[in-house]
């Protein structure tokens, strides 16, 4: 069944991008543009997330820092 017809997503690849650890509409969006044209999916993405289980916003659960893995760009007065 497709969830997004603007970008032809399909159910099956919503739910392996979420598998992949994508937590929200916008991680979708990014993996695959769903959601990203007139809108009309973002519901249905919400609900095939549902609240299960996901690393970053159990983490935002706990009060921990959920982008602690990101690495911030090195300053140009560094650089130099």
């Amino acid at each position: 069944m497709f969830v997004c017809s603007c970008f032809g997503v399909t159910e099956a690849q919503v739910k392996r991008h979420a598998a992949d650890g994508a937590c929200t509409p916008r991680q979708i969006a990014s993996a695959c543009k769903a959601g990203t044209d007139c809108g009309s999916c973002v519901r249905t993405i919400q609900a095939l997330l549902g609240r299960g289980s996901c690393p970053r916003r159990d983490l935002a659960d706990q009060g921990r820092p959920v982008l602690a893995d990101v690495v911030e760009p090195a300053r140009l007065d560094e650089a130099a």
